[in-house]
């Protein structure tokens, strides 16, 4: 069974910085990719950073070049570090992991709530 914590949400001004983590039961080598999606009062869920088991990085435009997402695969943790906050940050951010062993699976955890305020 894989779960997935997230941390470190939390209220900031804009301008600032927030670093969220997702701890990952078990070795995160299994997982194809993993990933940070976010989801606003009203919206979809909509991607913000993917990384490949190879630690290859994706964003969303909205967050290139403020966002960062990273590995420690010692830790089994994947992170985004969130610079130059804006209010449209604001959102649930959720990690997501990608097994595909003959099927695909998509595993998420339960979100952590991140509001910039103006």
């Amino acid at each position: 069974q894989v779960q997935l914590v997230e941390s470190g949400g939390g209220l900031v001004q804009a301008g600032g910085s927030l670093r969220l983590s997702c701890a990952a039961s078990g070795s995160i080598f299994r997982f194809n990719a993993m990933g940070w999606y976010r989801q606003a009062p009203g919206h979809q869920r909509e991607l913000v950073a993917t990384i490949t088991s190879g630690g290859s990085p994706n964003y969303s435009d909205s967050v290139k070049g403020r966002f960062t997402i990273s590995r420690d695969n010692a830790k089994n943790t994947v992170y985004l570090q969130m610079n130059s906050l804006k209010p449209e940050d604001t959102a649930v951010y959720y990690c997501n992991a990608v097994l595909a062993v003959a099927v695909i699976r998509n595993y998420w955890g339960q979100g952590t709530q991140v509001t910039v305020s103006s």
